[in-house]
């Protein structure tokens, strides 16, 4: 009964995470889909400011705090409707919130699991932690090699301080969102100026420079590997 009392919080965002996936509720925050509605939602936005804001919020905490893939779309619907600085503020205060949820209960479910065997993914991360935790885990939350929900699981079970585990999502995620809020903004300043949704917005620079940052960032990981490579 203890174990399962310990196991309930994690089982509970699990499920919550499968019912929105399975209600298509991400497909609500799709560019297309709020292209069409904007000027509305804009508006209802500037009458109802503190609601919206808190709704992004509490959307976005849900989406990181479940772990459901396709989390971006909500970070590119702030961008759109509340502009680059204020949806990377509401984002990324989501994000904070959602990912300090999934790591407290999944840190209750694992325990100290100190007679369990870790999982591939967890090995695979835990020298470069302990080698250098503070690093390493803001390296972890500033560069997309592993999705941010398999992350957050990964550092509750390496059993990472709860501060160290706040300030490098605070701070890597932030910047992520920053990116991607900004790539939002881009798609809506497009649209409004065309109408519509095509391939033809990859070509605008609102668009396609935070694209190009986040593909910097990405390839950070191959950098570093090849740096110590030759270092060795």
């Amino acid at each position: 009964m203890k174990r399962l009392r310990s196991l309930l919080p994690l089982l509970l965002l699990i499920t919550l995470g499968i019912v929105l996936l399975c209600n298509g509720v991400l497909d609500r925050f799709q560019p297309a889909h709020l292209a069409a509605e904007q000027l509305r939602l804009q508006a209802m936005i500037v009458e109802h400011p503190l609601l919206a804001g808190l709704m992004q919020i509490v959307v976005m905490m849900l989406a990181i705090a479940t772990g459901i893939p396709g989390a971006i779309v909500i970070i590119f619907a702030g961008g759109m409707l509340f502009g680059v600085f204020i949806g990377t503020v509401l984002s990324a205060l989501g994000t904070v919130l959602g990912a300090l949820i999934l790591f407290v209960a999944s840190r209750n479910a694992f325990g100290s699991h100190s007679d369990k065997k870790a999982p591939a993914m967890v090995e695979a991360l835990r020298t470069g932690y302990l080698a250098h935790p503070f690093s390493y885990t803001l390296f972890l939350r500033l560069v997309p090699v592993i999705p941010f929900g398999a992350v957050t699981v990964a550092l509750a079970w390496l059993r990472c301080p709860l501060w160290l585990f706040l300030t490098a999502t605070a701070l890597g995620g932030a910047v992520m969102v920053g990116f991607e809020t900004a790539l939002g903004a881009g798609l809506a300043k497009t649209i409004a100026e065309t109408g519509s949704v095509n391939m033809n917005l990859l070509a605008e620079p609102s668009v396609f420079l935070p694209m190009i940052a986040l593909g910097v960032l990405a390839l950070v990981p191959v950098l570093i590997s090849r740096f110590r490579s030759k270092a060795a």
